[in-house]
Formats: C-alpha cells, sequence, structure tokens
C-alpha cells in the first residue's frame, strides 16, 4: 500500500556492554533469544548446553537447530523477544492510538509541552485520506488553528513576564542572576506558556515515539493497525510489519489484518457514530464562551471482602514516596475513575498509565483552551476559543455523518470523556505522579478532583497520600 510521504518506521536492535562481553556473556538475536528461553520448557539442561548449540557465525539459523518448532505456543515464545521501533513523523491522534494498543510498551513520544511545533509539522490531508472535497478545507482549518497556537504561545510568553506569580517559579530563583538560574527561569516560563497554548494544535499534527516492547506486542499492535478503518493506520501497520520482519521473521505470520479486529473497530465506531448524531452537547452549540465542559470526576471503589478502610490506612504507612510500597490490601481494591470532560491533551498522557483498560469514546463533548487561565478577559484570545469549539463541533457532526476521519478535525483541546480501571495502588501511584512536582496543571486539577473523591470514602488515608501541588520543575 501507498505510505504517507515522510512517515518512517526503524528498528534499532541492541548491543551488548563491553564489560558483559568481556565476561564471555552470550549475544542473542531477539528470536534466538526467545528460542532459548523456550528450550527451557522442552529440556531441562540448562543454558551454556543451549548455548553450545548457537553457531556464533549463523545465529538465525541456529534459531532452527535450537527450537524447530518456533511457532508452537506463538504468544509465550514472541513475549521473550525484546524489539525496539522508532515511529517518525505519525499523527498526534495515531501517536494516541498506539498507547491504546500498546498498554504495556515502554517508550517515549515527542513532548507538546516541551517543543514548539510549526506549520510544516501539519500532516498531508491525502497522507490521512480525508476525502478529496474536503482536503483543502481540513487543511486551511488547521493551518488557522496553527496560526491560533502560535499567537497563543506569544501571547502566554508575555503574561508570564508580566505577571511572575502567575507562573509560580520561586522568587529566590527569579533573583538569582546566574546563568544558570537565567536559562531555568526562560525554560520555565516557556512551558508554562506551552502548557496553555498547546490546546489549539491539531491532532493531525506530527509526532514521533518510540515503542520498547516485545514481538507478541508489536504482532498485536501491527493487527490492530493493518485491520483499522484509517488509511494511516493501516499504512503505519504494515511498516511495523517490515520491521518486525527484521527483527523476529519467523513470528512474522500471525502480523495481519484480523476479521476480528476489524469487526469489532466497525461495530464501535457505528455505535460512536450513532451516539454523535442523537444528541447534541450544549458547550459547542453556544454562540458565547464558555466553551469547555466541566470535568466532572467520578470515582468508584470495590473493596475486597473483609477489607476496612483502616486496612487501606495500614497499607500506607510505608509509602514515603509514589514508588515505595503499597501494602497488599490496596493491590487487591479495585478502582474505577474518570471525568465527563478531558482535553485531549490530558488525555493523551492519562493514557500512558499502563496499568487496567481505559475508555476513552472519541466523541466531542467541548473545548477546553485554558480561558480559566487568563488574569483578565481578553477578546482575541477568546475568538481562538471559538475556532476550537468549531473545529470540535465539525469533528462531532462529521463522526455522526459516519466519516472515521472526522476525528482529524479535533484539536489538543477537544473535550472527550474518559474513564480508567485500575487497583488503588496505581490509582494513587498515578495521583501522586500527576499532582507532583512538573505536573501539568490540568491534569494535576483532574487528580486533584479524584482524590477528593477518594477521601471522601476513606477520610482515614488523608495525609498518607502524598499529594503534591504540582509546582514547577
Amino acid at each position: 500500500m501507498r505510505i504517507p510521504y515522510d512517515m518512517k518506521v526503524t528498528h534499532v536492535g541492541l548491543r551488548t556492554t563491553e564489560a558483559a562481553r568481556s565476561a564471555g556473556r552470550a549475544e542473542l538475536t531477539p528470536e534466538l533469544l526467545a528460542a532459548s528461553g523456550a528450550r527451557y520448557s522442552r529440556n531441562n539442561e540448562g543454558l551454556e548446553a543451549i548455548l553450545s548449540r548457537i553457531d556464533p557465525q549463523n545465529l538465525d539459523k541456529s534459531v532452527d537447530s535450537i527450537f524447530r518448532m518456533i511457532d508452537y505456543g506463538h504468544q509465550s515464545i514472541a513475549d521473550m523477544s525484546p524489539v525496539a521501533l522508532f515511529l517518525d513523523n505519525i499523527s498526534l491522534y495515531l501517536a494516541y492510538y498506539l498507547w491504546t494498543i500498546c498498554p504495556t510498551a515502554g517508550g517515549q513520544e515527542s513532548s507538546t509541552r516541551y517543543i514548539k511545533l510549526t506549520p510544516d509539522a501539519l500532516m498531508d490531508a491525502e497522507e490521512l485520506g480525508i476525502p478529496d472535497n474536503r482536503r483543502t478545507e481540513w487543511q486551511d482549518g488547521n493551518q488557522i488553528a496553527f496560526a491560533a497556537y502560535q499567537s497563543a504561545l506569544v501571547f502566554w510568553e508575555r503574561i508570564a513576564e508580566e505577571n511572575q506569580e502567575l507562573t509560580r517559579i520561586p522568587r529566590s530563583l527569579q533573583e538569582d542572576t546566574s546563568d544558570k538560574a537565567r536559562k531555568t527561569v526562560a525554560r520555565m516560563r516557556r512551558n508554562y506558556a506551552f502548557d496553555r497554548a498547546r490546546y489549539f494544535l491539531p491532532v493531525g499534527a506530527k509526532t514521533n515515539v518510540m515503542l520498547m516492547m516485545s514481538a507478541r506486542g508489536w504482532v498485536t499492535a501491527a493487527q490492530h493497525l493493518l485491520s483499522h478503518p484509517l488509511f494511516e493506520a493501516r499504512a503505519l501497520g504494515k511498516m511495523v510489519q517490515d520491521e518486525l520482519g527484521l527483527a523476529t521473521p519467523r513470528l512474522l505470520r500471525h502480523a495481519t489484518a484480523q476479521r476480528s479486529y476489524s469487526a469489532g473497530l466497525e461495530r464501535e465506531f457505528a455505535i460512536l457514530a450513532q451516539q454523535a448524531g442523537a444528541n447534541s452537547t450544549p458547550q459547542l452549540e453556544r454562540s458565547e464562551p464558555p466553551y469547555d465542559h466541566p470535568p466532572t470526576a467520578a470515582l468508584d471503589v470495590s473493596l475486597p471482602v473483609g477489607v476496612t478502610p483502616d486496612d487501606l490506612r495500614e497499607d500506607l504507612a510505608f509509602h514515603d514516596n509514589r514508588y515505595a510500597y503499597f501494602g497488599e490490601r490496596l493491590r487487591r481494591t479495585i478502582v474505577r475513575f474518570g471525568w465527563e470532560a478531558v482535553s485531549f491533551a490530558e488525555i493523551r498522557d492519562l493514557n500512558r498509565h499502563r496499568t487496567g483498560a481505559k475508555y476513552c469514546p472519541l466523541l466531542p463533548v467541548g473545548f477546553y483552551h485554558a480561558a480559566d487561565q487568563l488574569p483578565a478577559p481578553n477578546a482575541d484570545y477568546e475568538a481562538s476559543g471559538k475556532m476550537g469549539r468549531d473545529a470540535s463541533r465539525k469533528a462531532r457532526q462529521l463522526l455522526a455523518s459516519g466519516d472515521p476521519t472526522a476525528l482529524y478535525y479535533a484539536l489538543l483541546g477537544t473535550q472527550y470523556p474518559f474513564e480508567h480501571v485500575t487497583t488503588a495502588d496505581k490509582f494513587l501511584y498515578e495521583a501522586e505522579l500527576r499532582t507532583g512536582t512538573g505536573a501539568h496543571y490540568r491534569y494535576a486539577l483532574h487528580l486533584h478532583d479524584a482524590l477528593a473523591l477518594w477521601y471522601q470514602r476513606f477520610p482515614e488515608t488523608r495525609g498518607l497520600v502524598l499529594e503534591g501541588s504540582a509546582e514547577p520543575e
């Protein structure tokens, strides 16, 4: 299939360290590592005996000599093959979708909180499969959004200069005249502006993602992508398939489109389109601000049989940082939490928490653009908010018509419902992380609200949960 112009996926292999090589430790290809591990289930001869079968001059052939039935128990074997892929120039939307189907992956993405994007970062309408009769409209609308983003950056940088108390940068740092302090203050002001201007960025803007996971994870990702109704997703799936063939060729035959995935994705999209057409959203129909839907939090907790609130308090006794010990009763407690409306900018961050299941129907319910952060009303800024509202409303209207490319009309400020089901220890870790030093002000608000509901249910834990104040770093 045709690949978008500058989309690129690159497999990067791993090499052992010089210290390990000097110590005589083995270096294995991903499939050879998996084959060696698989041999453990068929023979108890030990690692040295397995490694003795390896021909250092022909590692790929050695896979078959160690484990001839490489596809037997395919998934468990593929789990033992680590693969790192770097994915350049995919859309902000597709990066979000990757994390939804790869929740256990490790990796990073180019951050809209720390990197300035320019209009040339917008993907071409043809690359995204936008219908011919709407390509000019889409391209022009998103260039307007980029212009609003650039203006907002200048606007918020000026606010940071003129209202230093709003940035919450420590006075001692601002008064420090050293080069290091000046650079730190400049970075904090810049990030303050990025955090508030990014809501105008189109989800069709380009980003880069690096993911590290097992071949099994990549096979599942390829199945999802190749089965997806969006052209961009299928194109990425094909490139993932090709690069995976370099790393784990014997485990590749399952990395194909799957009827169950395509049928399931089609059904879910049909339900979403029906919901979009069934009712309107007041925030997107207003002629005057505010356009943002209130981010009302919800929390539901299911305690194990016999566990009491005092037990949860005791399980926090040794918890002195967010990575520290959580007791087993917290680890067994089920938590469902979420909000009626979260902007896509924050959803992309919250979605990357690995545990449990996330639910985010991409049905626009409002548009958030940091108007609540303004020190005083500003007519020009509110005009940009109206543009964001119109883009979000267009996305909802096209969604109701059954067009899957409607997703690309949204901006990072477009709001959607978001829900996460996990265990209490992971919920509290997320709350501590997302309210801690350097946390984005908006998802800090969301997690503060969720924690308030937790304290209503379990007041005994107040003061033991390490809730932060999102001070800048």
